[in-house]
């Protein structure tokens, strides 16, 4: 006769993607474990059973000297995901990004970057309803449903935030790229000042490290020769076109990576002027798809 068989439990989907990595060893059954504060993020329900665990960076990502002119990297937030490009830094789309894309990256010792907005928020977030009305701003320029937040007040924002960087921890990623930190440079709909957003981003930096993410800071030029020894990266979006590129040397001097892009002109023309600096330059459409042409290596 043949063996008796046993009905296998049912599993409840969730209404979000669960992240998931192969685990470094079996998966044990028995209480299944929520992810702590990344639950409400993701709008995750209940799942029962044995379930494999994520397998995050055991540090911050590293960023050794000695490769400081020799980084290259890609910067895609949209198509689908192109794990083979010949580059050693990632900066990626934390919710388009899965846990089975990043383990492949890392398998093949690529460093990982999540883009997070901390400055803003749009519509279509998971987390959109958790920012009390009182912290939403002025809508951002060129990016309908977006709008600015109010960075001054710091205990309203900091636990979307924090959770925002616990799903960038959670599947995989070892730093956090954070964009639109220059909300005082723009009509938020606040009264910003320079040095209402100079500590928001230290406190941002410093949330970061303690969710074992190193963080890096995204533009904001004007503070940049404040705020770099708070961070351990920059990336920069066409400063050989505004002639700023000389600002980002307080990240070289520092012997810190500067990963730059430029959505026009020649690499052959651009790259002799970032890869004088030490940057770590490509060209790409301003789209962020898989396509790039990096600056050959010095």
């Amino acid at each position: 006769m043949p063996p008796a068989t046993r009905e296998l439990p049912m599993r409840i989907r969730p209404a979000w993607p669960v992240p998931r990595v192969r685990p470094a060893r079996a998966a044990r059954c028995g209480l299944h474990r929520a992810l702590p504060a990344v639950v409400g993020l993701l709008l995750l329900a209940p799942v029962s059973g044995c379930r494999t665990e994520l397998v995050p960076p055991g540090a911050p990502t590293p960023w050794p000297v000695e490769s400081g002119r020799r980084w290259q990297w890609q910067w895609q937030l949209s198509g689908p995901l192109d794990v083979t490009v010949d580059a050693d830094v990632f900066l990626l789309d934390p919710a388009r990004t899965t846990s089975t894309e990043t383990a492949a990256l890392r398998a093949r010792d690529r460093r990982l970057i999540c883009q997070v907005n901390v400055g803003s928020y749009a519509g279509t977030d998971p987390d959109a309803t958790r920012f009390p009305v009182a912290v939403r701003g002025a809508a951002v320029a060129g990016r309908p449903g977006s709008r600015w937040l109010d960075v001054r007040q710091w205990d309203a924002l900091k636990p979307v935030l924090a959770d925002r960087f616990r799903l960038c921890r959670g599947k995989g990623f070892g730093a956090v790229a954070l964009a639109d930190a220059d909300g005082y440079l723009h009509r938020s709909g606040f009264p910003l000042g320079f040095d209402d957003q100079l500590l928001f981003n230290r406190r941002l930096a410093a949330l970061a490290r303690s969710l074992d993410l190193s963080p890096g800071l995204v533009n904001d030029l004007p503070q940049v020769a404040a705020l770099a020894p708070d961070f351990d990266f920059a990336v920069n979006e066409e400063c050989v076109r505004r002639r700023e590129c000389a600002k980002l040397l307080p990240f070289a001097d520092a012997h810190k990576p500067v990963f730059h892009v430029e959505y026009a002109g020649s690499p052959t023309q651009f790259c002799v002027t970032t890869v004088g600096y030490g940057f770590a330059s490509i060209r790409k459409d301003r789209d962020l798809d898989a396509w790039r042409e990096p600056c050959p290596l010095p």
